[in-house]
């Protein structure tokens, strides 16, 4: 991992191996941006001109690179995009500075060294800086041959550190916004190297094993319910779609707990860690990526990882519902009908519609110990892409005020995400002549569909939502901002700024 200081040198002395500077655009060129003063003042006040002469505009993503002036013990200066400068009597954004760093990170992959002088006004400012950066300096290399260093990156290994100039070492509210930007950055990070696990080596038992290595280094509790112990509860929508499988289907709770909590959370990943469909097998053309099918459990254990290592003042469960979904003569069929764990039956009318039944026994768990509040969080439907594209997760509730909570924590920590209906008439679609109800419906808004059967699942009374990250929880282009190809921990950000807001008392 790498890592972050604050630093309060200038950057004419400081030894790093580039100087990292914001430049933001406006309608008359590039404008150097807060934070690069002695950069600029070394060329005499013309960088913005030089860093024109070059090509830059200051448009969001882009790097010029060029020499550090003379003097400095820098030799690169490392321009990086931030976007439009900001309107009059206004700051850069969060987000604008979470993209620039994380761009920046990446592109100076096998340095020892970089100092960022970008515009940093305050502690948030340094949280999503630093945030930014270690989001963007993130690799998955396990499986390659680097030679020497196994954390080489095509044989260059990624930053490895990262001064914030400008910070305040000595100041509480600095030092916090690090420390909570290596905590979050490194459980999503968890989170990404776990969507990334080659599905023969991430299986729901191995799952299980590393979720309760990280539950007793971090003082968390853990339970993991076997084949077993699935039978014994009555849990028959994991144990129907791990029915297939060698590998036996897992439900694991996570339990942090405070002495000051006032509130309790619960937290519901979807984890199904290679999915073929089953029965109803996936096209040609849709398999190679559905290791990324346990995106959401990854999500809630590096949540609920992040809230115990901050020290939050609420309560946070994590219930991940893992299984492996494969065809077999002991597979789950089209036809088949589930006894679930809150006694309800299920017509399986399609075995590639299995998120939502181990979703189903999990939400029915987590509702028996009455928390505040539960959301859920899976890579259930395409549908949810076709609407929303793949960048941009939907929100679902039944309750819109919780919804609307969830909607602006995720776009306060920069998660694109969108409120979703959950329109009545569609539920009519999900009546069955033999079960309590079906796992299909109308075709057309399928996602919204898919968010109706899981609230049949949720305990009366208790707040919910459900995040359906199918489109933004694994990249399959090119890198950008702080997003690296492959997984991406959508949803980890959301999670942890809610519970945080809740341990605050800020969401009732």
């Amino acid at each position: 991992m790498t890592a972050l200081t604050l630093s309060t040198a200038a950057a004419p002395g400081l030894r790093a191996d580039a100087i990292v500077i914001g430049v933001a655009k406006s309608a008359k060129g590039p404008v150097v941006a807060p934070g690069a003063e002695a950069v600029d003042k070394a060329y005499d006040g013309r960088l913005a001109g030089v860093l024109e002469t070059l090509g830059a505009s200051g448009a969001e993503g882009e790097v010029t690179k060029l020499p550090a002036p003379s003097g400095f013990k820098a030799p690169l200066v490392l321009a990086v995009g931030l976007g439009p400068v900001p309107e009059k009597d206004t700051a850069y954004d969060s987000e604008a500075l979470r993209k620039a760093a994380g761009v920046a990170a990446r592109s100076l992959t096998g340095s020892k060294k970089a100092a960022f002088a970008l515009p940093l006004a305050d502690a948030a400012d340094a949280g999503a800086i630093g945030e930014g950066a270690l989001l963007g300096a993130y690799s998955f290399d396990a499986y390659k041959d680097n030679g020497k260093d196994p954390k080489a990156k095509n044989g260059r290994a990624p930053l490895a550190e990262v001064a914030l100039l400008g910070g305040k070492p000595r100041d509480k509210a600095y030092k916090a916004a690090v420390e909570r930007a290596v905590a979050v950055s490194e459980e999503l990070n968890r989170a990404r190297d776990l969507v990334n696990t080659p599905p023969n080596d991430l299986n729901p038992e191995a799952f299980a094993a590393i979720a309760q290595a990280a539950a007793k280094e971090h003082g968390i509790k853990v339970q993991v319910l076997d084949v077993k112990a699935l039978e014994k509860g009555g849990y028959g929508g994991i144990l129907g779609v791990g029915a297939g499988s060698a590998a036996g289907p897992r439900l694991v709770k996570l339990s942090y707990t405070s002495s000051k909590a006032k509130k309790h959370l619960a937290f519901v990943g979807k984890g199904i860690t290679y999915d073929s469909g089953g029965i109803s097998l996936k096209p040609a053309g849709h398999n190679e990526t559905m290791k990324c099918d346990m995106s959401g459990a990854a999500s809630v254990f590096a949540a609920v990882v992040a809230a115990a290592r901050l020290g939050l003042e609420v309560n946070v469960t994590g219930w991940l519902a893992l299984a492996e979904n494969m065809p077999s003569g002991s597979a789950t069929r089209p036809g088949d009908v589930l006894r679930m764990y809150s006694g309800k039956t299920v017509e399986v009318l399609n075995t590639d519609a299995e998120g939502r039944l181990v979703l189903a026994d999990a939400l029915w768990a987590a509702s028996q110990e009455k928390p505040d509040a539960i959301v859920d969080v899976a890579t259930l439907t395409g549908a949810m892409v076709l609407a929303l594209g793949n960048r941009t997760f939907g929100i679902m509730g039944n309750d819109d005020a919780f919804r609307t909570a969830l909607y602006e924590a995720a776009e306060e920590v920069g998660e694109p995400a969108w409120p979703m209906p959950m329109p009545e008439h569609l539920r009519k679609g999900m009546d069955s002549p033999t079960a309590d109800i079906a796992n299909m419906g109308e075709r057309m808004g399928g996602g919204l569909v898919a968010g109706l059967f899981l609230r049949e699942f949720v305990g009366e009374g208790i707040t919910w939502a459900h995040l359906d990250i199918a489109g933004p929880a694994f990249n399959e282009g090119g890198p950008f901002g702080y997003t690296p190809k492959g997984g991406t921990g959508s949803g980890v950000r959301t999670l942890v700024r809610l519970a945080e807001l809740t341990a605050a008392g800020d969401l009732g």
